[in-house]
């Protein structure tokens, strides 16, 4: 079995700290690029961010809706990313928010997890509301090959609260009652040590407080920069397990480009400012 996430995340940190960057190529930045909304845009996009990345960063985030607009095309550049990625010693987080039911949920995790899939991530974002219970092969795929799937647990924007924090018939809000699921999933597969199983936790929102020690989970942390959350802010929210946080920002990043030099500047200031605070 190949080393679990939490292993391969721990390497990389101890590198180049705990940020994510998310290479979020929306219709804005590759025209603010001068690159052209189009996919030949898109794949001097990926050219560019792979070369800032790269000894910058340890891990990538990219947001799959940005790719996919593009058609055939987009998916390719996608793939082409995530190997390119992989290969300089990235990891790759995809955030794609998948989740379904039965034979669908099986084909997404075909297409995502495990060294056969072809466009095989280190970890994947998952939406829960279908149930965990349906997840089977997102959670057996993940588990077998080393990978994640980051469960959107409390998002960072507030459109979510209203399901995020309902309260259920036993008791505890949504939110609550999934990082117990995870954590009970994750002490079965991965009994002492951080699980396959993570969850997304937005910084922008630090109340009421959850218990995140418990579920000895990976948390990926969305909303730094252009949505408001700083990494005092995200320092403060996980300050019970700093080592186990992933703090991810795209626009703010990006703005800075397409100067190669200038986008690693920018991405190095704000990875050292997670490593001073986490």
């Amino acid at each position: 079995m190949a080393d679990s996430f939490a292993i391969r995340f721990a390497a990389v940190r101890s590198i180049y700290g705990p940020l994510a960057w998310g290479l979020d190529p929306s219709s804005s930045v590759l025209e603010a690029w001068k690159l052209g909304d189009s996919p030949d845009g898109l794949d001097r996009f990926v050219d560019i961010v792979l070369e800032a990345a790269t000894g910058t960063v340890g891990i990538i985030k990219p947001q799959a809706a940005f790719y996919e607009r593009h058609g055939w095309r987009g998916i390719r550049t996608l793939q082409r990313l995530i190997t390119e990625a992989q290969g300089n010693g990235l990891l790759v987080i995809l955030d794609a928010k998948r989740g379904d039911v039965g034979s669908t949920n099986d084909a997404y995790a075909e297409a995502y997890l495990g060294p056969d899939a072809p466009l095989a991530v280190d970890a994947l974002t998952v939406h829960p509301y279908l149930g965990l219970g349906a997840m089977g092969a997102f959670i057996s795929r993940a588990h077998e090959s080393g990978s994640c799937l980051l469960i959107v647990t409390r998002s960072s924007n507030p459109e979510g609260r209203s399901i995020q924090s309902a309260i259920t018939p036993a008791g505890p809000r949504v939110e609550e009652e999934l990082l117990v699921d995870i954590g009970e999933i994750n002490a079965r597969l991965a009994p002492g040590e951080i699980g396959p199983l993570g969850a997304v936790v937005g910084p922008t929102r630090m109340d009421p407080a959850l218990d995140l020690v418990s579920p000895q989970a990976i948390y990926l942390a969305p909303g730094v920069g252009a949505q408001g959350a700083t990494p005092h802010d995200v320092a403060l929210v996980f300050a019970a397990c700093p080592e186990r946080v992933i703090p991810s920002a795209s626009r703010s990043l990006l703005l800075s480009g397409p100067d190669v030099v200038k986008l690693r500047t920018c991405a190095e200031t704000l990875a050292e400012e997670f490593r001073e605070v986490l």
